[in-house]
């Protein structure tokens, strides 16, 4: 299934125009530090402009500079408060590095989306070459790993409870043959989803996942051009009959981080509009 969207039938994140509260006094997630990964576009990007404007301050991070500049600059000049690092999340040293800057700005970290990840040629497993297996699970295993780690102690040393979100795949529920290794690594990251809730839970730490389905993101106009209908096919499968924003998906991640879902925690969460129903 997705990794995160298809075809652009729609040019950008549908609630970039909702503005921002400079007073969070009221939102969602109102005075909560969130470092977000990813965030330069996709569901990253409009969980940087929901988590604002639900009065969070927030850390964007990414490996492309001038992605990660003109949200956190769209987020200003809304009204909320926007930082952001550089992060390679195939590098241990920079995953710390990046969660310490969140630290370091705002003086604690609350909730963290764990959403960067690559993508992988759609084939099947012995058609894959090693080196790219390598990567996909560097960045979509490995990185989630090194970033939980990272946030754990992060929100253990200063705010002392809070929450984590992983993104998933609904790919990850099911045979992949479209995106086999791709897959196989976000199943990896439901189980270590789960064993870090069951680990940290009695911290006040909580963690969850979700598994977006269709999704209007980069990473699958990439797919569509690869494997032409791609995205027909998909929304064929789906109840709802069409793709997901990435403001969507965001919202889910949103309220699993927020105190609204206080008593949640180890869950995979289908955001597929019905296509696993």
């Amino acid at each position: 299934m997705s990794p995160a969207g298809g075809p652009r039938l729609v040019a950008m994140d549908t609630n970039t125009t909702t503005p921002t509260p400079s007073a969070s006094t009221s939102g969602l997630l109102a005075d909560k530090v969130a470092f977000i990964t990813g965030a330069g576009r996709g569901i990253g990007a409009a969980a940087a402009r929901l988590f604002a404007r639900e009065g969070a301050r927030v850390v964007l991070a990414a490996r492309t500079e001038s992605q990660l500049k003109a949200v956190t600059e769209e987020i200003r000049t809304a009204g909320g408060t926007a930082e952001y690092v550089l992060c390679d999340l195939a590098d241990p040293v920079s995953v710390r590095a990046a969660v310490d800057r969140t630290v370091e700005l705002y003086g604690r970290l609350d909730v963290a989306f764990n959403n960067g990840a690559t993508g992988q040629a759609p084939g099947p497993m012995d058609q894959f070459p090693e080196a790219d297996f390598d990567r996909v699970l560097a960045v979509n295993l490995k990185g989630p790993w090194l970033a939980m780690s990272a946030e754990i102690a992060a929100i253990r040393a200063t705010a002392g409870r809070g929450a984590i979100v992983n993104t998933s795949s609904v790919g990850s529920l099911m045979g992949n043959p479209w995106l086999p290794v791709y897959g196989a690594a976000k199943r990896a990251v439901n189980s270590l989803t789960a064993s870090a809730a069951v680990t940290y839970g009695p911290e006040g730490i909580r963690v969850n996942a979700i598994a977006p389905g269709a999704t209007l993101t980069e990473m699958i106009d990439e797919w569509e051009a690869n494997s032409p209908g791609i995205v027909d096919q998909l929304t064929a499968q789906t109840p709802l009959g069409r793709a997901a924003t990435p403001h969507e998906i965001a919202e889910a991640a949103a309220w699993l981080l927020s105190d609204r879902a206080s008593y949640v925690t180890g869950a995979v969460l289908s955001v597929d509009g019905g296509s696993r129903a």
